[in-house]
């Protein structure tokens, strides 16, 4: 299985993208030699605009003749910024900004302001690159499907005998698992880390940190339109001790899973949790109830129960399993008062850890979470390391009153009453959108010939329900006063260059992965920098040549497209689990696979199957088609298992370390 895996990557790692994606004209953010940073929105119709950025707050912009809103903000130091314009009142997302902020709420934009020196953490180096992975697994203690991100160092598939030490790392409130990754970009860290030999060689697991609401939105132990009040009670068990469900399904689904799929080291010294916000409660109260699964610790900007079993009134017991105990937070953070209470408690009860503050990243933000995860991996898994760092252990700095406490107060204010969109039920689907200053809200989407009123209610709430298309997957918007809008309260996002879509996926349609049960699910790379997606099928345990299967993505997509809005992952595993098709492999680069450079086949016998999303107008036109092509290869004969040997060392092979 092992040297199947290593021949799919290999395979996907000699596929070059040929087609780059076409510069905007239009530029909406510019950083100039001062550091500051001009914002430009194109809307000759709207009456007012804003720029909120988290560097600098919300700041009105000013309108020129063209209708081209403008602001120039700053200077701001290089970093990843959290930013979005509001239209009229409404929050949108840059148009024309391909980076966004993934989350289960609100819908930014991400301004990168890149280092000249090239010194920052996260910068994209030229150095070798781990693979990330997304994958599916199911899940007994959630009853249904749920999902993850892998990271890969670069050496992973260079030694198939080799097993690495895990680090589990999650998100926080209202993010998804994609943000550790593109927000965190913990993969370009430790690839630079590595680079520098300055951090050990791991593997990195992205959970789902609030994997309830998978529950709440349909999978099939959901009661369908779960009131506001169970929502809050759910929310409310996530923030204390580390949250039930999530508890369960890292504990007992998530982490069988990866001990069984990747190669690694399963004992305490060998595995470490951390994470931010929530996700450091999530990871502390977990880690601490588990010593014997967890010897490193790390929470960034988090702090978690005072009452675990066995652990705060056994110092010296607790302090003989713990390797690395890790605590870091900014002095200007809404949590630092309750963050620097829990480090005044351990002190108090004799449990060693190390404390790290800032002051100079604007509280509790994601400069925080990366600057923190540096400083951390660099002493995951190293004893030597970690006890240095523990030996040099500061207590708490002194109260003084004045810290500010997270509380239920402020969590209603951070987390008002959801607007629930899409909800789904037997009959329909309805949308929501609260703009109580709108004159006008309408649905768009691919499957409508136009647009379809919205009806507004005594809150502002507008809404709609659809009876048609409920097992059909589509891409909508809102189209508010002319302007196009993202849901707002929907976390699945199309990943176009341009507007981003929110995508209405009924759970209960035959490729919804919240449907499937327990079957075998393959993973899907992701390649940024070349622009690719690569997705490897289950093998079904016999080896064997998976088919091969090219999905040319159309103009305005991404790598992401035929997965994460065509469900050509679900579809595949779908189809393989029913034995209605073979394992195959599937990529979204664009490159002519019947001829390599020189003009010379790939491979012997390498026969690629391909799809151009251009040639069908909708995505339910592709869906059927890739439908169709994988049915019509399950009837084919296997393919022959190449000779690797013949090619493995020339400019058209492998190349010479990946077996």
């Amino acid at each position: 299985m092992e040297r199947l895996r290593t021949i799919a990557f290999a395979v996907a790692a000699c596929l070059a993208t040929l087609a780059s994606a076409q510069q905007e004209e239009r530029q909406s953010t510019i950083t100039n030699d001062d550091g500051t940073v001009t914002f430009r929105y194109w809307n000759d119709k709207a009456k007012n605009v804003q720029v909120d950025v988290q560097f600098a707050g919300r700041n009105p912009m000013t309108r020129d003749a063209n209708g081209v809103w403008t602001a120039t903000l700053g200077p701001a130091a290089p970093d990843m910024y959290p930013y979005c314009f509001i239209v009229d009142g409404v929050s949108v997302m840059d148009p024309l900004n391909p980076q966004y902020f993934p989350n289960e709420g609100f819908k930014n934009s991400l301004l990168e302001i890149k280092s000249k020196t090239g010194s920052l953490a996260h910068d994209i180096k030229d150095v070798p690159h781990g693979t990330v992975n997304y994958i599916s697994y199911y899940s007994k203690s959630l009853g249904a499907t749920n999902h993850a991100i892998v990271y890969l160092p670069p050496n992973y598939m260079m030694n198939y005998q080799k097993k690495y030490p895990v680090f589990y790392l999650i998100s926080g409130t209202t993010d998804t698992e994609e943000v550790y990754y593109k927000v965190g970009r913990v993969n370009y860290i430790l690839d630079n880390l590595l680079a520098e030999k300055a951090a050990k060689e791991m593997i990195v697991v992205l959970p789902y940190g609030n994997p309830a609401k998978l529950k709440f939105q349909g999978a099939p132990t959901t009661v369908p339109g779960a009131s506001t009040k169970e929502r809050s009670e759910e929310m409310a068990r996530q923030m204390r001790n580390g949250g039930d469900v999530f508890s369960r399904d890292l504990i007992n689904d998530l982490m069988p899973y990866i001990e069984k799929n990747y190669r690694t080291i399963n004992n305490a010294d060998h595995r470490a949790i951390g994470g931010f916000s929530r996700g450091g409660n999530q990871a502390l109260f977990n880690g601490l109830s588990n010593l014997d699964k967890f010897a490193y610790l790390c929470s960034y900007s988090s702090f978690t129960s005072t009452e675990i079993h066995g652990v705060y009134d056994n110092a010296e017991e607790t302090n003989k399993k713990i390797r690395l105990f890790w605590l870091g937070v900014g002095t200007d953070d809404f949590l630092y008062g309750n963050a620097r209470d829990y480090m005044e408690f351990l002190d108090k009860k004799g449990i060693r850890s190390v404390k790290e503050f800032t002051n100079d990243k604007f509280g509790h933000t994601w400069m925080n979470a990366k600057y923190f995860l540096d400083k951390t991996l660099r002493l995951l898994f190293n004893k030597k390391a970690s006890e240095a760092a523990m030996n040099e252990g500061q207590p708490a700095p002194a109260a003084t009153g004045k810290e500010p406490q997270f509380t239920m107060g402020v969590m209603n204010r951070m987390f008002p009453k959801p607007i629930i969109s899409p909800e789904y039920s037997d009959d329909g689907v309805t949308f929501r959108f609260k703009a109580p200053e709108a004159d006008s809200v309408k649905l768009e989407c691919e499957m409508l010939p136009e647009p379809i009123a919205m009806e507004r209610d005594s809150d502002g709430v507008w809404s709609v329900k659809m009876t048609d298309y409920l097992f059909e997957p589509f891409k909508y918007c809102f189209v508010v006063d002319g302007m196009q809008v993202t849901d707002p309260s929907n976390m699945y996002i199309s990943p176009d260059r341009g507007f981003k879509y929110s995508i209405a996926d009924n759970p209960s349609s035959p490729f919804n992965f919240a449907s499937m049960g327990d079957i075998d699910h393959g993973s899907v790379s992701y390649d940024v920098t070349r622009g690719e997606a690569f997705y490897m099928s289950p093998m079904g345990g016999k080896p064997r040549m998976p088919v091969m299967i090219q999905l040319v993505p159309a103009e305005g997509d991404t790598a992401e497209s035929w997965f994460k809005i065509g469900g050509a992952d679900a579809i595949a595993d779908r189809l393989l689990a029913d034995g209605k098709t073979k394992p195959c492999m599937i990529t979204t680069s664009t490159m002519d696979f019947a001829q390599q450079g020189g003009g010379r086949p790939m491979m012997p016998g390498f026969k690629m199957n391909t799809l151009r999303a251009d040639d069908y107008p909708t995505w339910s036109m592709r869906r059927r088609a890739l439908v169709k092509l994988l049915i019509d290869l399950g009837k084919q004969p296997d393919p022959e298992m190449p000779d690797f040997g013949s090619f493995g060392g020339g400019n058209g092979g492998f190349g010479g370390g990946g077996f």
